[in-house]
Parts: structure tokens; sequence; C-alpha cells
């Protein structure tokens, strides 16, 4: 299968860098780091994820955290030949590019 390579976007390495982290139980940082975890073993389909779906042009999301707020993750389908994909969001269900 091999590893994929993931990387944030500028903006999505910026998102990431604001959320907070909590001591006690795993904060929604802990969800993202699994969630790029899984996209380097797997690729970027992730039926696993609540609220998962193919956007148009090679584009994806999923949620992280259910409640107020929602958490989602935004990522492209760089390069599937070389195995490339980009986060380009994550943050609030109300900001999210779609």
């Amino acid at each position: 299968m091999g590893t994929w390579s993931v990387k944030f976007s500028h903006t999505a390495e910026k998102q990431y860098k604001k959320l907070k982290r909590s001591g006690t139980r795993p904060s929604i940082n802990d969800v993202i780091d699994l969630l790029i975890i899984e996209l380097q073993n797997g690729g970027p389909i992730r039926n696993n994820w609540p609220n998962y779906s193919r956007m148009t042009n090679g584009y994806y999301h999923c949620h992280l955290k259910k409640g107020r707020p929602t958490y989602v993750a935004c990522w492209v389908l760089m390069n599937e030949k070389n195995k490339q994909i980009e986060v380009i969001y994550v943050g609030t269900h109300e900001n999210a590019p779609y």
C-alpha cells in the first residue's frame, strides 16, 4: 500500500497552531494528529471518520468533533501517483471552505 505524504497548507498550519491542547483529555489537536496518521497510512479515503465525504475535484472532508463548535478537516489529493495529500483547513464547521 505504501505511505502517503501529508502536509499542511500554510493557512491550515496556522489554524492548527491556534487550536488549544487540553492536558487531561484528547484535544482537537490530538484528533487532527490521529487523522494525519490515518491519511499517511491509508490515503485520502477515510470512510471511518464521522461525516466523511468526497467533494468535487479531489477534495475531502470529515468531522473531527461534534457539538458546539463542530470541528472539521478538509484535505485535497494533490498527486495520486506520488501519494501526496495537503490538508487545507482545520477548524470550526462555520468557517470551512465548502
